[in-house]
């Protein structure tokens, strides 16, 4: 006999692990982009997003994934019951609002993050454009979504 809640998380948990994962990838490349160093620059001056800039900012958001996370839970161990702060690496005030230790790990984090963008053949500039692009192309954020699901796909390893 079947138990009830394989009749009701039978098809929806691999999607409900699909979007999360994609959430988590989006809350990560915000963080990223929020906190590294983002030069505005004119719609029009900004060069159309090919497939291989989106396939390198998947893998480097995936690639930031397991840091972010891990930086997440040391901060919250630090800080104890209270909420974290909004954490912007090039705002002085944001991070010296935390702990001594709670800010090296921030600090830590924002420099692995930004290696690991460029590592994957993006400057700064053009992960953070990308990621504002993201919010405002819901055809952009499909493609990235799609790129996303394909490099964690077992296939593809």
């Amino acid at each position: 006999m079947k138990k009830i809640s394989d009749l009701i998380f039978r098809n929806s948990l691999p999607t409900m692990l699909s979007q999360t994962l994609f959430f988590g990838a989006l809350t990560t490349a915000s963080l990223v982009a929020s906190t590294l160093t983002f030069n505005s620059k004119a719609d029009a001056q900004n060069p159309p997003i090919n497939n291989t800039e989106i396939t390198s900012y998947a893998q480097a958001v995936l690639a930031m994934e397991p840091s972010r996370q891990q930086a997440f839970e040391e901060i919250k161990k630090l800080i104890g019951g209270k909420e974290i702060p909004k954490i912007v690496c090039n705002d002085s005030n944001s991070m010296n609002s935390l702990p001594r230790r709670a800010r090296d790990i921030a600090v830590n984090y924002c420099n692995r993050s930004q290696k690991i963008v460029e590592d994957n053949g993006l400057s700064i500039d053009r992960f953070n454009g990308i990621t504002v692009e993201i919010q405002n192309n819901n055809n952009l954020k499909r493609q990235v979504y799609n790129t996303l699901i394909r490099l964690q796909s077992p296939d593809s390893q």
